[in-house]
């Protein structure tokens, strides 16, 4: 894998982070919903510079700590602009925290980041490792009919990330992506799989990608009827 300019001339290479939002309060969930019983969803801009460590950001964590969480997932940012068209679409305002995102970053295609991009985010370094998989907690959160259905078909799922440097991020810092590695898989490409062979060379291009990235691409060939490797 060899480096390239920071993104295709047809992206932006910069953004906004609008806010930083980290867990206002665990919400009990039913036992139809979640075995754990407890979510960390609701996320709340914080009105202060938050430190990232390895695991996420200061002041937040995941309740189910076997789907959710862990060094591939520490950070998850979703684009403002896919937020206001849901917002359009739903008839009600979403707010920054309300996809249970860390980061809401305006001006950067968040969906359509490429695995392995890396970002600078304040003083941090980050990583864009998946897409957020859209689960029953999710649906119950939102409030909102057939919701894992609609989120999944429109495909703007938003990115997790890694902390490569530590640091701190705050609301107005400048998003720069500063690499872009050549095999061009995005997170969007991970999460619909319309391309199989596309995902096969991410995984030979990407070896450090996680657990939970290699099921996804394996899922997606046992759909179209390919040998899994």
């Amino acid at each position: 894998m060899s480096d390239r300019p920071a993104g295709p001339s047809n992206r932006s290479t910069t953004g906004t982070v609008l806010a930083v939002c980290v867990l206002h309060a665990e919400l009990e969930l039913p036992p139809t919903v979640s075995r754990v019983g407890r979510t960390a969803i609701d996320k709340r801009p914080a009105s202060h510079r938050v430190p990232v460590g390895p695991l996420g950001l200061a002041g937040d964590h995941v309740c189910d700590t076997t789907h959710h969480g862990g060094v591939h997932q520490a950070v998850y940012a979703y684009a403002e602009e896919d937020a206001r068209r849901w917002g359009a679409e739903l008839n009600r305002h979403l707010p920054a925290g309300w996809f249970g995102e860390n980061l809401r970053i305006s001006g950067l295609p968040v969906s359509d980041a490429v695995i392995g991009e890396r970002w600078s985010v304040g003083e941090t370094l980050l990583e864009v490792t998946a897409p957020r998989v859209p689960c029953a907690t999710f649906q119950h959160w939102s409030g909102e009919r057939h919701w894992v259905k609609r989120f999944t078909l429109q495909s703007d799922t938003g990115a997790y990330l890694r902390m490569l440097t530590e640091g701190t991020v705050g609301a107005g810092d400048r998003v720069r992506v500063e690499y872009v590695p050549e095999h061009g898989v995005t997170v969007r490409d991970l999460f619909t799989g319309a391309d199989p062979d596309r995902l096969e060379l991410l995984l030979a291009a990407e070896p450090t990608v996680s657990e939970d990235v290699r099921r996804q691409v394996a899922r997606h060939a046992r759909r179209a009827g390919r040998a899994v490797r």
